[in-house]
This record gives C-alpha cells, structure tokens and sequence, in this order.
C-alpha cells in the first residue's frame, strides 16, 4: 500500500527516520515497523512564530518497496547524423536548449567562450591571488554560466512559462541530490554543481553533439535577413572558425561584446530595467537567531537561516536579492577596471556568513536624469553598470579589493573606524559609501535599510557589512522576439534565450527558456508548426 500524507512536524522529525515512523504511527494508525519507505515530496519551514515547524508530503510505502523512481529521466536519442542547431554559451539556458534539441532529434553545436567547469577554478583563484581578472574565464564566463560557482539556487516564480520540475529532473538525472525536488527553495550547491554541469556535457556529446570551450563568437552568418551561422575565433590559437545553423543566442548577462555587436549590426535590442545595490554581509549565528527566534540559532535540525525584504522607496523597489546562507562574497568583474560583487554557498551553507544582494530598481528614466542623455540609446543601462563599475574599481584602490561599510553607519551617515571580519577573499577597504554611490541609489537603500530594521528586531546593526557594488542582478539588454515563435522579431534563424537576452533570471528560470528556444527552433527547423 502506498499512501500520501501532508504532515507538520518538529525539525528533528522531519530529519529523523525513525521518529518521522512513530510519528505516522501515532497520528495516522500505521505500524511503525509495515512502514518500509517514506519519500519526501514537498519540504519546507515554518518559522513565522517561536516554535518551529516544517511542513512535510510525504509519499509512505507500507509493506511494500518503492517501485517509482526518485526522479523522471529524459531520453536522448543519438544525434549525431542530425540537422545542427549552433547554441552559443554553455550557461543554464544553452545547456538546457541543447539537451531539449537532443530530445527532439537536432544535434546541438555549443560554442563557449570560456573553458570547462574544472579548468575555470585556477582563474578564479587567481583573482584573489594576484587582483586580475581573466576577461574570458572568470565567475560569470565558463562552462555553467555565472550560475556555477555563484551559487546554484534553483528557485524560481516563472513556472507559468514551463516546467520546473522537468528543470529539476533533469538535474537529478544528471547527479543532483533529488533532495532539490522535495524542497521550497532547492539548492545544489557552489561544490556540487561543477560535477553536474560536466555531467550534462557528457550527455550531449555522447549523442552525437558537440562542445566547444575557449571558443568566441565574433560576428553572425547571414543570408539576408536569415542567420545561417556563427563566425567564432578559437582562443588559444586565434584561428577563426566557422559553424552552420540556426543560431540559440544564450550568452548571459555579462557578455557585452555580444551586446555592442548586435548593437552594430543594427540588430534590434532595447534597454531594459534593473536593480542596483551592495552585498549586505552578516553572521550566519545573526540571522539564525532572528529568523528562528532562538539566541542559540539554528540549533542541530534546522537549514542555514534565509530571509527576505521588499519596500518601496521614493516609488521605487527596493528588496534583497538573490540570498546566499552560509556563503561568501565573491568578486564577479568580467573585465578591467570593473568591481562587481556577488554572493555564493556550498552544499552545506556552512560558513560563518549569510548575505544577500541589497539592490533599488533602475528604470532608463532614472539614468536619464543622472545626465546619461543618449537618445534612443539601447545601450544606456549597460553604460550605466560599466560607469558604476569603474568607480567601485577606482574606490577599490584600482584593485578587487572591494570598497565596505558598516550597515549601521551607512544609515546613520558616519565613516566605519574599522570593518568586521568578511568572506570577501580579495580583501576590503574602508569607504564612506554615500559620498560615491549616486544618490538616489544609496538614499533608498538607507530608507530600506531602516524600514528592515524596524521589521526585524537586530537585522539593521554595526555586525553587518555592506560591500559594494552589485550591478549584475540582470540583463541591461532585451534581445526583441516574437512572444509566439521566440525568434528575433526581424532576423529569421535568431532566437535570443535565457538571461543575457531579457527573458530569465536565475538558473531554473534560463533552462526553462532554453527548452522553450529549443522547441521553437526546432518547429522553425523542422517545419513543424505544433505547439510544445
């Protein structure tokens, strides 16, 4: 027999076995010992008041073994003697678009400017070791996107445009603990993911497909007004070389050459709105005793804790962003003289802090009125990062040694005498953010930052650190296509996906995109006309 039961338990049910049984034995009438399985189906945590609880579905096998898999595998068919569909970018959108293409019978060609998964690791040390950053291998470019040693969240609200869970499965399927499937905001991990990632790789090349690492687009093939193709040059020789097909355009939201050329080329694109903000730093044990009401903080059953704050400022959003428990801060510039923060956690969420992106939402209009009067320029909100960037850099005493304060002392508009200890590798310097952050940023972040403060007891406090800047929460660009085909609005053969071209924002939400630009590309290739 097998049934399926919503529960409310302490947190130590919910992690022990044996208790979860006595449990169902007691409130349901099952025998502990005909309980032979129970699988967890939906977990999350209640802790809006002093006792804690966690909701639980759990599927309960009574005197029989489960018969059903943990998580639904996809089939992929051999493709190696199939039409070719050029995928540039081996982020979360390009990587799902080109394992949806194998499932629907093409054979992916994927093209990165970055290298694999493993090799990007040195680069990565190395913005640490000696403040340079690798234009080509860095936290945002490589093999994964700069979602691979971000974080590897996998929560999302954009379900209404495709499958989560197929997004989910095939992450199992490919080596992710099917402990993502069961709970409210899933979460991989920054040290587990790589194995993933490279495990999707092998996949596609096992059916036939190709990947391509240190490989830079340089320009599309056209035939008119029809992409035919990508022009690419191989980094480590600078040979150019060539690839034929339609083109799935899913380079994120950091690749802006790609944007510039398009730009050139007079391929529509459109400046689009974002959100720009610090890193706000705080002890793990902090947040653990706020959000759990408890001085002893988490205790031994309990995750890592989250939050999450929204306000509106002078007509204005501004909310927290992207929360990394048990993370660190790390440095995300793509280039030279940027300084761009992001955040980061292990599997285990275990390090001594939490944080999260601050950010106010940046319409074109509030740019405009910073005197970047460029009419009709679709580039204006990228400038505006680039600008914001350099100056972070500048602050930083031209290093990635990043620019911070103390929470407390931003609000009350005083210099920090000293800063707490941080994850922040690279290292920090003092700084009196007011006096550089344009104000109409840093004054909403003051205003959110009280209002936070007054919300939760102890979370607005001198323990905090804000480190500054993060300005790649998303795409500054929208790529124009067509809502129904998914394919550029005037260049047949184009489908811009995921992040870098407007339409997703995080990892679950661009493989969701990926799979919607595969199944458009293929109805365009194959001339199937049929909804997917």
């Amino acid at each position: 027999m097998v049934q399926e039961y919503q529960l409310r338990v302490t947190p130590r049910q919910a992690v022990e076995e044996a208790l979860l049984k006595e449990y169902l034995s007691r409130e349901k009438g099952i025998p502990a010992t005909d309980i032979t399985h129970i699988r967890i189906l939906k977990r999350s945590i209640d802790a809006r008041q002093r006792t804690i609880f966690v909701n639980l579905k759990v599927r309960v096998y009574v005197k029989e073994e489960p018969q059903d898999d943990a998580f639904t595998s996809t089939y992929y068919p051999e493709v190696a003697d199939k039409p070719s569909v050029i995928v540039v970018g081996a982020g979360p959108g390009g990587l799902f678009a080109a394992l949806r293409l194998i499932e629907r019978g093409l054979r992916p060609i994927v093209i990165e400017r970055g290298k694999n998964v493993h090799d990007r690791k040195k680069d990565l040390a190395k913005i640490t070791a000696t403040q340079e950053v690798d234009e080509e291998s860095n936290y945002c470019f490589g093999e994964g996107g700069a979602g691979a040693y971000s974080d590897g969240k996998l929560y999302t609200r954009s379900k209404k445009r495709g499958s989560v869970e197929k997004i989910l499965n095939v992450f199992c399927q490919h080596g992710a603990s099917t402990a993502i499937l069961a709970d409210a905001h899933p979460h991989i991990g920054t040290d587990k993911l790589p194995r993933v990632i490279e495990n999707m790789r092998n996949t596609i090349i096992r059916c036939g497909g190709e990947v391509h690492f240190q490989t830079k687009m340089t320009a599309l093939e056209t035939d008119g007004q029809r992409v035919i193709g990508v022009r690419a040059v191989r980094l480590t020789d600078q040979e150019e070389v060539s690839f034929r097909g339609p083109v799935i355009l899913a380079t994120g939201h950091s690749a802006r050459d790609v944007y510039r050329y398009l730009f050139s080329s007079h391929i529509q694109i459109e400046a689009k709105s974002l959100a720009i903000g610090v890193r706000l730093e705080h002890p793990a044990m902090l947040i653990d005793q706020i959000q759990y009401h408890n001085k002893n903080g988490k205790g031994a059953y309990l995750p890592t804790a989250e939050y999450s704050f929204v306000t509106q400022v002078d007509g204005r959003g501004v909310y927290s962003f992207c929360m990394c428990p048990g993370g660190f801060v790390i440095p995300a510039a793509t280039g030279r003289e940027q300084l761009v923060v992001n955040g980061m956690s292990p599997a285990s969420r275990g390090t001594r802090w939490s944080n999260s992106g601050m950010v106010v939402e940046i319409h074109p209009e509030d740019v405009v009125a910073q005197g970047m009067n460029i009419p009709d320029d679709p580039l204006l909100m990228m400038r505006y990062q680039e600008q914001l960037e350099r100056a972070c850099w500048i602050q930083g005493n031209r290093r990635q040694t990043a620019p911070a304060q103390r929470m407390n002392d931003f609000v009350n508009n005083r210099r920090s005498n000293d800063l707490p200890s941080s994850s922040y590798a690279p290292g920090l310097v003092e700084s009196n953010l007011h006096s550089w952050l344009p104000p109409f940023i840093a004054k909403r972040l003051q205003k959110g930052f009280v209002d936070f403060g007054r919300r939760s007891k102890g979370f607005l406090t001198n323990e905090a650190l804000m480190i500054a800047v993060e300005t790649r929460t998303s795409s500054p660009i929208r790529i124009l296509r067509s809502p129904e085909t998914l394919m550029h609005v005037t260049v047949e053969g184009l489908f811009p996906c995921g992040e870098g071209a407007g339409y997703a924002g995080g990892i679950v939400s661009a493989g969701v995109d990926g799979e919607r630009c595969a199944d458009c590309c293929a109805s365009y290739l194959l001339g199937d006309n049929t909804q997917h």
